[in-house]
Order: C-alpha cells, then structure tokens, then sequence
C-alpha cells in the first residue's frame, strides 16, 4: 500500500528556502518549433538558464572594426554584477574581426541579434576524456561572436564548428539551438580529447513542420551522412574511435557515441519525454522506450503562448507530479466533508533537505523529477522569428528572470537599443532591491510557502501580463524609441503587479494562513 503523510503548519518555514539541489548536468531546457508548425509562421527556440548565472541584460550596439582589428575572446562573463564589472573575466586570446558586427541581446548565453538570428542553449556534459579548458572557445562566446557575425542559423552553425575546430573548444558538452526567420539547427559540440585542440561537433535541421526539444542530452542522429540537412565535423568517427568512445563496428550514431552515463544510455530525460508527448501524444511515447524521435510533427498548430505555458510545467496531476503524496486531512467544514488533501505548503521545488526529511518521515513520499520549471533559473527566453515583418520587430525575445513557472515575460525586440534600467545589475550575488531579478524574486519565494493557496493568483497574473504584451506588439516598423517604450511599459506593469502580490503575501502569512 501507497504510504502517504500528513503535514502541519510547522514545516511552513522549511519549504521557503527552495533552490539548487541537483546536478548541473540536469540544467537548462529548450523547445523549438518550425514555422509551418506554429500558428501564425513564426520560428521559435528558447532556453531557461537553470543556475547561479548573471541577470544582467544589455542590448550591445552593431560597431564598425578598422582593418587589422582583433575580437576579444574571454572567459568568465556568466557571473559578472553588471556589464561594466571584469571580476573574474579573463582574456584568452584574439581572433581576426571583420569590418561589421551586428548588435545583439547580451544575455549569460547571448541570445538574439539584430537581424533576427537567435540561440537557445543547454549542457549534456559528455565524456569527460574529451575535455580540454585550453580550447579557445566556450560556448557562450561561440554564440556571442555568431551572432555578431552571421544573419543565418546554417551559418552561425558553420562558423561556430569552423572556429571551433581551428582554435580550439574549451568547454563540456554542449547544445546551441541556432534559429532564424526560416528554420532550426540542432547543434551539438564536444571536445576531441585531454590536450588537444579542436572540436567535434553535429548539426542536425528540425523539419519546418515539426518541433523538438534538448534538455540535458545529445539527440543527434542521421540515416545517411548525405542528408543535406545534417551538417558535421569532419572528424566524428575518428575522435570517437582514438577516445574509445567507439570501435568502428556497426553504426555510428552520434548521440550514443558522445553521451554520459547519467542519461542511461537514452537519449531523453523527464522533459524531453513530457514536451514531445504534449505536442504529439498519438505517436504513443512511452517513458521505457530507448529512443525518442529526434524531432516530431505536433498535432496541431503551436502558438507562442503553448511553448511558455510548457515552461511553467511541474506536471501537475500527472505521475511525474512530486507534489501528489504530499497530503494532509482536512477536517469536515460546512463547505466540505472530511477529506484528505494536497497540503498547502507542497510545492514542487522543493530543496533536497526538504525532500529527505518528507521521504524519512514517510519512504518514498516524493520521488524526484526535473521540471520544466526550477527554482534556481536565472532567467529564460522564448524568442520567436517572423519572416513577414522588418526585422526590428519581427524578432522578440519574451525574456522572464527567476523561476519561468511564477515571472512573467517581458518583450524584447531585435530593434530595441536601450534596457529598463534595472537590468543593468545582476541580483544574484546581493540583495539589490530595484534590479530585475528581485522586483521579482521577492513574491516568487514567498508564494513558495504555500504554493497550493498562493498558484492561482500569480497564474492568473502571469496570464495577464501575457495577455497585455501579446495584443500590443507592433506588426510594422516602428522607432526603436517605440520599442524600448513598449518594453519598459510592459516592465513597469509587471512589476507593479508583482508588488502588489507581495504585499498580498505578507498580509495573507501575516494573518496566519
């Protein structure tokens, strides 16, 4: 027999302090969607930044670059206060610069530019033998000089591998979901072994009228290396053989070869399974399978509004749901009869502390699942592309701080120059007031306390905010001045909104809930 347990009010001050408590290799999540399978023809992709990253955001002007100028590549810019703070930022080297490069959005993983070219990003780790610090590159400066430099997603995909390979790649394994106004890559990057330079690298094209997912594991495969929508290193097969990684029998897949052994041999977690039976739950997926498709044809048209509604998913009232057992009695009132219920304070970011002392009061009271959404995201991204419209406004970047599943989304277009000024400061070291993150943040874990009482109210703001920023989009060209004033408006209700939550939150525990 399930064996359930009951709480009090007394465990009302341990369920606040929710945070990071899992592996860095179960960090980050994107979903992209072709432009024949959205509703209205825009190209998606996105990223939750799940981690102690910066929150700091700055749009960096297109700039003009001499003949004989060097591009900077540094290291240690994804935990920095502010965009003017160098702690911990390290030059590394210097590459050639070309004589234009593009304004883009400086997010920890730059995200958008100009010209409507965007990236989402998530870490798979891979084989730790593979591993070289001394390649030049990491993967957010590979997106940040993409998007300076190119105004395609197939040739951001090419530079990035080319450099790669030339100079050296520095970091674990990672995901780069690369998308303009037409279509999507898949890109997958490794290193190619304890000190040696290069990089080994796959890129596969998500069909227009299909949407995908990465979270935390490679994905890629291909039936033939002719597919003229698969691009990839030259070296794939041999950097696997010379590691061990392969013995050159049989078929190579690429995801198989260069995975780690956290994703049991899969090539799928909790949310690449949820997201890709949401979108097509007639395939009949199943969470024992080995495989799941690389990409798949959603069953109906996807709007914008369905990807962020997916990173706010807890998988409430499925199995995957952890806050299922965590119940109470409630005693029979003229309202209702005597019952047993969700408890009030049960909420699914609980920390690891919290989760062992449920689990031994009550064995296997919360089993552990990587949401969608998580309490330690810095930031997250939903950025759709749109062919039809000038490119300053045809590229949004609907940008949200801390936990997706409470903050709502703000617009940021490829034509905006100028951030509300409380971007300009990070919050994640210090409690700074007024900066983003915490104008947030505040009623977000505060809210945790008891979620089960506290959730419709910020849905229903969340929803709201969504619903004021959606219907005022411009569809035409318009002054960036415009554009930066639509952003600040849509911030300035947020926060307003938000306020106000807090201080309904602080009223209602006042009081004693």
């Amino acid at each position: 027999m399930k064996r359930t347990i009951f709480l009090a009010a007394a465990l009302l001050l341990c369920v606040f302090r929710t945070g990071a408590q899992e592996s860095d290799g179960q960090s980050c999540t994107s979903i992209m969607v072709g432009r024949l399978a959205s509703t209205d023809g825009s190209v998606i992709t996105s990223h939750t930044c799940d981690g102690r990253y910066r929150t700091w955001v700055k749009m960096e002007p297109a700039a003009d670059h001499e003949p004989g100028a060097m591009h900077a590549v540094l290291r240690g810019t994804m935990n920095t206060a502010s965009p003017d703070d160098t702690t911990g930022v390290k030059l590394v080297g210097e590459i050639p610069e070309v004589p234009h490069t593009y304004a883009y959005l400086n997010t920890a993983y730059p995200c958008l530019n100009e010209k409507q070219l965007a990236i989402g990003e998530t870490t798979f780790g891979g084989p730790e033998e593979l591993e070289n610090p001394a390649g030049l590159f990491t993967i957010e400066e590979l997106e940040r000089i993409a998007l300076q430099r190119c105004t395609g997603a197939r040739e951001a995909v090419l530079l990035m591998g080319s450099l790669a390979e030339q100079y050296g790649y520095g970091d674990s394994g990672e995901c780069l979901t690369v998308a303009d106004k037409n279509e999507i890559w898949q890109f997958e990057i490794l290193g190619v072994g304890k000190d040696k330079i290069g990089a080994v690298w796959a890129a596969r094209r998500i069909p227009d009228d299909h949407v995908a997912v990465s979270a935390n594991v490679p994905r890629i495969s291909w039936k033939s290396r002719k597919d003229k929508d698969v691009l990839f290193s030259a070296n794939v097969e041999q950097v696997a053989r010379d590691n061990g990684l392969w013995d050159g029998k049989g078929e190579f897949v690429f995801w198989k070869v260069y995975n780690c052994d956290y994703s049991n041999g899969r090539n799928f977690h909790d949310r690449e399974y949820f997201i890709l039976n949401h979108f097509a739950p007639s395939l009949g997926l199943t969470y024992d399978m080995d495989e799941l498709p690389f990409s798949v044809k959603p069953e109906k048209p996807v709007d914008i509004r369905e990807v962020m509604a997916l990173f706010r998913e807890t998988y409430e009232g499925t199995d995957f749901d952890m806050t299922r057992k965590v119940l109470m009695a409630r005693p029979e009132t003229k309202k209702h009869p005597a019952d047993t219920i969700v408890s009030p304070v049960a909420n699914p970011w609980l920390t690891t502390t919290m989760r062992n002392t449920l689990n031994t009061l009550a064995p296997g009271t919360v089993e552990f699942r990587r949401t969608v959404a998580v309490a330690w995201c810095a930031y997250s991204h939903v950025t759709q592309l749109r062919n039809w419209l000038p490119d300053s406004v045809g590229g949004i970047c609907w940008l949200s701080v801390d936990n997706p599943a409470q903050s709502p989304r703000i617009p940021v277009f490829c034509g905006t120059t100028e951030l509300p000024a409380a971007y300009g400061h990070c919050g994640q070291k210090e409690y700074i007031p007024d900066c983003a993150l915490w104008q947030f943040r505040r009623a977000n874990k505060l809210a945790t306390v008891a979620w089960q009482s506290t959730k419709e109210r910020f849905n229903k703001e969340v929803l709201a905010v969504e619903e004021l920023a959606v219907n005022g989009i411009p569809q035409a060209e318009v002054p960036s001045v415009a554009l930066n004033a639509y952003t600040e408006y849509i911030y300035d209700e947020s926060v307003r909104r938000w306020q106000k939550l807090e201080g309904s939150l602080w009223s209602y525990f006042g009081m004693g809930f």
